[in-house]
């Protein structure tokens, strides 16, 4: 055996920082799934069934990326209180999350802007809570 098997990690693992590191923002959800919208327009705009083809998995990419800056602000930024004080929190997550599952088959930009409005209205909760 060589050194470097010896060396090399056993098993890879993949996370967000679980310290909590605090540094959470709906910007990156946001980010996401403005290519998501935007993929869906250049589809949309195109032809060519090869970038048609490259901007539906692109488009795939990016919503699954929208779900999980979702889940990582649901799961590790809100708290208890939060929900006491905004009660429509798991609903908004909820339709978000589902909204950037239907990206996933859709390649309406109105079906990208219904996402990018359900992010605005968990960012506005958000930045209200950091006050």
């Amino acid at each position: 055996m060589d050194i470097n098997s010896w060396l090399s990690p056993k098993r890879v693992v993949h996370a967000h920082c679980d310290l909590p590191c605090g540094v959470y923002d709906p910007a990156q959800a946001r980010i996401e799934a403005e290519s998501v919208k935007a993929c869906q327009e250049k589809y949309d705009g195109s032809d060519d069934p090869i970038f048609k083809e490259r901007a539906v998995t692109i488009k795939e990419q990016r919503a699954e990326l929208v779900k999980h800056h979702l889940w990582v602000l649901w799961t590790d930024y809100f708290k208890p209180e939060h929900l006491e004080k905004y009660p429509e929190l798991h609903t908004l997550f909820w339709n978000a999350t589902k909204e950037a599952g239907a990206a996933k088959k859709s390649n309406d930009p109105n079906q990208g802007q219904k996402l990018l409005d359900q992010i605005n209205e968990i960012d506005k909760i958000f930045w209200d809570t950091k006050k």
